[in-house]
């Protein structure tokens, strides 16, 4: 019974290998008939290396997906071959938003970075806003070409003082600064009047390991410094350096003197204010008028001497306002805010 059993068992293992081995003999039969014409066909070639990059990557790889895995962008020069120097301006009085937004359609919810190549730095241009729409439209149009040639990566905040309360830009710029960082660690601020726009391109908008005054002249003032010292109308701080000198002052109500408080702020911290040159940092100014609510602030004086003692109570750390909304156009941030009190 034993030996039967035996060789009953053997017999039906020797039928299972005879039948594995058949099937495996018109497996590779079947698989040489059918993937030789497949192998010897490009297009079935590519739709399999496309299949199996798909199942590799989640998703359906088109030539360009594939460029963007297998391409690491290398770092943008530190000049771009872009920059074409000295810019004849033009303002065109019938110009709109709408016709800005066609010339820039890589500008997206305000922001752009090059495509190739990986910009040195991200830079956010801050600038302080009422009844300044024509001059905004102006700026925009000059300010985000000029800024791709440069190859920068960099979003441009609108900060719009609402309500009938004095103009107060130096409060505006803090509220600039602590609304950006909320959307990016940005590496560098911009802190840009709207009436001035730049006219050469080789004045970089970048920040330095010191604090960098970019009006060197302008054309209201024959392209010269206003006076020594000046620290106005288009300066950049890197991250850091703002937030160690706890920004602006904000308490100065009306126009003047936020910009020297600023520059003594940082001179106080040692740090030492450079410049382009003289042919490199030039701006036109857009003509106006004396704005109703933004007079001289006639206790500037009396604010300035009072910065050494103040600086680390008034600033970032103080700066307290009403945000009334965080619009995403295509253009611009625009950060809309009130302020409770003012002289």
């Amino acid at each position: 019974m034993g030996f039967h059993t035996t060789f009953y068992l053997s017999y039906k293992l020797r039928l299972l290998l005879l039948f594995t081995l058949c099937l495996t003999v018109v497996g590779w039969a079947t698989s040489s008939y059918f993937m030789g014409p497949i192998q010897e066909t490009p297009k079935a070639k590519d739709f399999i290396t496309n299949f199996k990059e798909a199942m590799f990557w989640g998703k359906k790889n088109t030539p360009s997906n594939k460029a963007s895995v297998k391409t690491v962008l290398e770092s943008c020069p530190p000049v771009s071959p872009h920059l074409r120097g000295q810019d004849k301006l033009i303002f065109k009085p019938d110009l709109t938003l709408e016709d800005v937004q066609a010339e820039n359609p890589k500008v997206h919810r305000g922001r752009y970075r090059p495509e190739e190549c990986k910009a040195s730095q991200r830079v956010a241009i801050l600038i302080p806003h009422r009844n300044r729409e024509r001059h905004l439209t102006y700026l925009l149009e000059h300010l985000h070409p000029f800024l791709q040639r440069q190859q920068l990566e960099y979003g441009i905040y609108v900060i719009h003082q609402a309500g009938s309360k004095k103009f107060n830009r130096a409060k505006l710029l803090n509220v600039g600064y602590l609304e950006a960082i909320k959307d990016e660690i940005w590496d560098c601020f911009i802190f840009h009047d709207v009436d001035l726009v730049p006219e050469n391109d080789w004045n970089l908008y970048k920040c330095e390991a010191q604090p960098k005054h970019l009006v060197v002249g302008r054309n209201s003032t024959g392209y010269r410094l206003r006076y020594s010292g000046y620290f106005g109308g288009v300066t950049a701080l890197r991250r850091e350096q703002f937030f160690k000198v706890n920004g602006f002052s904000n308490n100065y109500w009306g126009w003047g003197g936020e910009d020297d408080d600023l520059r003594l702020r940082v001179e106080l911290h040692r740090m030492k204010i450079i410049r382009p040159m003289p042919n490199v940092g030039k701006y036109t100014m857009i003509f106006h008028t004396r704005d109703q609510g933004n007079e001289v602030n006639a206790k500037r004086m009396t604010l300035l001497h009072q910065v050494a003692r103040v600086w680390r109570t008034d600033g970032l750390n103080s700066c307290v306002y009403k945000l009334l909304s965080v619009d995403y156009n295509p253009l611009y941030i625009n950060i809309t805010v009130d302020f409770w009190s003012s002289p």
